[in-house]
């Protein structure tokens, strides 16, 4: 049967996706358009084809045990000189992450694997360009603000044009994403005693 490139990763909805893709386009990133804007869990593994009906009972059991979170990205950050990456932050939903990606590799299933860096949940926005490029993309995008409701996560296979496309969504367990502090919450924190 052969093998495949797999790669699982959480999605960032619209119209932030296309936003993102189209600046990274934008600053002259090749591989842009085969890429869906997201934030990594698992980087791209080959797999045995044979081993894809595993992949997917680990996957939805890893789902079934998370919970959604609230996920905010806010600026940017570069990991250079030690790789030629600009990225968007995650200031919120960082800590849910790690602990998926670490269930998704976990010893125990089917996708085990050691990470050729410490994870450092991101979105990518500029990668492997010109470093006055590198630069636009983390000036440019230092503003950039988002957030929305994580509730699962997605299977993906590399094609042999260079894009990843998406297999299977996997939806978390829980169905109540945690509250975020609001205005009356606020408030409430001044005035308590």
């Amino acid at each position: 049967m052969g093998t495949v490139t797999i790669g699982v990763s959480i999605a960032v909805p619209e119209p932030h996706g296309s936003l993102l893709q189209e600046r990274r386009a934008g600053f002259g990133d090749a591989a842009a358009h085969g890429i869906p804007t997201h934030v990594t869990l698992l980087p791209p593994t080959e797999v045995e084809q044979a081993d894809l009906p595993a992949v997917d009972a680990h996957l939805a059991r890893v789902a079934a045990a998370g919970r959604p979170f609230p996920m905010r990205l806010s600026g940017t950050g570069t990991f250079r000189p030690l790789s030629p990456v600009v990225y968007v932050r995650i200031v919120r939903g960082a800590e849910a992450c790690t602990w998926l990606q670490q269930r998704v590799r976990d010893a125990s299933g089917p996708v085990a694997r050691e990470l050729q860096f410490p994870y450092h949940p991101h979105v990518t926005v500029a990668h492997g360009i010109d470093d006055a490029a590198m630069d636009r993309a983390f000036e440019e995008l230092a503003d950039f603000e988002a957030e929305w409701p994580c509730t699962g996560f997605a299977l993906y296979e590399q094609g042999a044009d260079g894009v990843w496309r998406k297999l299977r969504e996997y939806t978390f367990g829980g169905s109540v994403v945690p509250p975020q502090p609001g205005h009356a919450d606020v408030c409430a924190r001044r005035v308590a005693p």
